[in-house]
């Protein structure tokens, strides 16, 4: 894993990339969905096909999950973990079985906060795509990052 990254290290358009990828399972899709997003468009390809879908696609929330799972193994070593404290989310295409996905991440904003000498927060563009490139997710987010020294 590469060194942690304090907000002092951090410069805007900095960019990252995960260090690996996801393959996505059909099976997977629909046991994430059978837990915690048991709507017909995840669970059954048949029963997708007439929706706007057009086939079986995993859950926004399952996407987000395994956008979080390829950004902490690695893909943004920010100092004291991924602490979100607001976003955007978005998802132009669906993910579907068989999609190989990989994050890249760009830092838009930085901003040292006045009142706690010890963070400040940044904003990054995280966006997931899949095999072909597509974007299937795009994730805005505004965390929470230490300083390395607290400024005074």
């Amino acid at each position: 894993m590469a060194d942690l990254l304090y907000l002092d290290d951090l410069k805007v358009g900095q960019r990252f990339a995960s260090t690996g990828s996801l393959a996505v399972d059909e099976a997977r899709i629909k046991s994430f969905a059978a837990e915690f997003d048991p709507q017909p468009f995840h669970l059954d390809d048949a029963a997708a096909r007439p929706t706007l879908f057009g086939g079986l696609a995993a859950s926004g929330w399952h996407t987000a999950a395994m956008t979080m799972k390829m950004v902490t193994d690695g893909g943004i070593p920010i100092a004291g973990g991924i602490i979100g404290a607001s976003g955007e989310l978005a998802w132009p295409k669906p993910t579907r079985p068989g999609d190989v996905l990989r994050v890249t991440a760009e830092v838009l904003e930085i901003t040292p906060s006045k009142s706690r000498p010890d963070r400040g927060m940044i904003t990054m563009r995280i966006e997931t795509q899949n095999q072909k490139g597509e974007a299937v997710q795009v994730f805005t987010v505004k965390m929470v990052v230490p300083r390395r020294t607290p400024a005074g």
